[in-house]
């Protein structure tokens, strides 16, 4: 069985770091890859760019990791959005390796 995942998405990645580091030290959770995404309407945005964090564990870890983490993020500049996968098909879990920090 695959590891459950946990995307969180935060406004900035200032707020990405202090609510991965929140989650990690409130759960048994690893990071997968932070992605980003600056969407169309930035410029409306609290802050123009989206960064997506990916917790990976059991999914009492990961609930409890997205928790954390997004009540760390609220506490700086919010969430966007989030969502947990308790148990990612094959495909999913290729696409949690994809992140755009990689590109130019």
């Amino acid at each position: 069985m695959a590891q459950a995942v946990g995307i969180l998405e935060v406004f900035g990645l200032a707020t990405a770091f202090v609510a991965a580091d929140a989650g990690c030290k409130a759960a048994d959770v690893t990071i997968e890859h932070f992605d980003k995404n600056k969407p169309g309407n930035a410029d409306k945005l609290p802050v123009p760019l989206i960064v997506c964090i990916k917790f990976r564990g059991d999914i009492a870890a990961v609930e409890a990791a997205m928790d954390a983490a997004a009540s760390a993020a609220e506490g700086i500049s919010g969430v966007v959005d989030k969502f947990v996968i308790a148990n990612p098909e094959e495909g999913t879990q290729k696409m949690l390796k994809l992140n755009a920090f990689d590109k130019n």
